[in-house]
């Protein structure tokens, strides 16, 4: 017990220790703590989809003809056709021959990359990379080799040097990195894909639903369907449901269904989810105002602040706020808190040592006048 404490007391110091906040309630773009509202700019709820009533309709008709939970894994009883609808749709969504469900973005990253590479194989993420791409990776035991964050010719320069070792490889990515809000060069990580006899996986897990002409993401925006063999993805983000997906080829999905443990030993999730996630698919295709307006808010608010002086990140609805070090992102969180906007403060490990940021999480929701007042509150703290 004396090391806990002590790892406790040395993530106080350093301005790393985290700690649970429970939320009253959330929705439209608000959260409230502790009795008090604030302005929500650290959800995921992009596209301001998670109070729809279109949502709340199909998960209730769901729980009315299913009850509220599966309880069962789906090779046992858990499943059911509704299942079966959302991947036929994430499947047609995503311009591939066949999907999968998974419970969370994190099980789905662990579970795929786990059961389709082995210790006689290789992987080359980018260092950026999400921690559940990390993680299976690791289980895996394939050969792991980082490449500098987005940059090709690192890559090259590793592929060159290791593929020609190992039974397979692969290359993964995000689309749009979680932290830093930027894109990954898709078309040139396929060509170094084509070249080196490797695959590729993108997490598309903050693109889904924002970019794209359909909405399905950076893959669909760039053209590259047919040229990534794994697309990963959320529903819990602009989706605002939960759950995860891989769009790829039935043979993978069939040999996933047998050996997947992330999948077999997980109770399939509530029909009431899947419903809810199959009406957000719905609604990305009927109000593509919704990303468009996003995206234009984005673009506006990164600009602004650039201009007040700040080192901002990123080309998404993501805008991360770069301050260094720990404890100043901590009290400018703090700060900005107090005039009523939720911005919360990412810290290493999450990020690497020296960027400690603001992360500012746009949400449809958000109106100008808004994110005026959010430029102003910014722009006069100085710590």
């Amino acid at each position: 017990m004396a090391g806990i404490e002590e790892f406790l007391k040395n993530r106080q110091e350093q301005g790393l220790l985290r700690k649970l906040r429970p939320a009253t309630s959330r929705q439209n773009g608000k959260i409230n703590f502790g009795g008090r509202q604030y302005f929500d700019f650290s959800s995921n709820d992009y596209l301001g989809l998670s109070g729809h009533a279109e949502l709340k309709k199909a998960a209730l008709e769901a729980i009315d003809k299913s009850g509220v939970g599966a309880c069962a894994s789906r090779l046992l009883s858990g499943d059911a056709e509704i299942f079966h609808q959302l991947e036929e749709a994430i499947a047609a969504f995503k311009g591939k021959e066949a999907a999968l469900v998974f419970n969370s973005g994190y099980q789905a990253n662990v579970g795929i990359i786990s059961a389709l590479f082995t210790k006689e194989d290789c992987i080359f993420c980018d260092r950026l990379n999400h921690a559940s791409i990390i993680d299976g990776i690791l289980l895996s035991q394939a050969k792991f080799f980082r490449f500098r964050h987005n940059d090709c010719q690192h890559l090259e320069l590793l592929l060159k040097k290791e593929r020609n070792k190992f039974k397979n490889a692969l290359i993964v990515t995000e689309s749009i990195f979680s932290m830093d809000g930027d894109r990954a060069p898709l078309k040139e990580l396929v060509k170094l894909k084509e070249k080196f006899n490797c695959q590729i996986m993108v997490d598309e897990a903050h693109a889904t639903g924002i970019f794209g002409q359909n909405g399905s993401g950076l893959v669909e925006e760039e053209g590259l369907s047919d040229s990534i063999d794994l697309i990963m993805g959320t529903f819990s983000k602009a989706l605002a449901g939960f759950g995860a997906y891989l769009a790829t080829s039935k043979t993978t999905v069939d040999y996933l269904v047998n050996t997947c443990r992330s999948f077999i030993y997980s109770t399939a999730l509530p029909p009431s989810v899947i419903a809810s996630n199959l009406a957000s698919l719905k609604l990305i295709k009927d109000e593509p105002q919704r990303r468009k307006t996003l995206l234009s808010m984005a673009e506006m608010l990164r600009e602004k602040l650039e201009a007040k002086g700040f080192c901002i990140k990123g080309a998404s609805q993501i805008i991360p706020v770069i301050l260094g070090d720990n404890l100043r992102a901590l009290e400018f969180a703090k700060k900005i808190q107090e005039k009523g906007y939720w911005v919360m403060p990412v810290r290493p490990p999450t990020v690497p040592v020296g960027q400690a940021r603001l992360r500012i999480s746009l949400s449809y929701c958000h109106e100008q006048e808004t994110l005026n007042k959010l430029i102003e509150v910014i722009s006069e703290i100085r710590i």
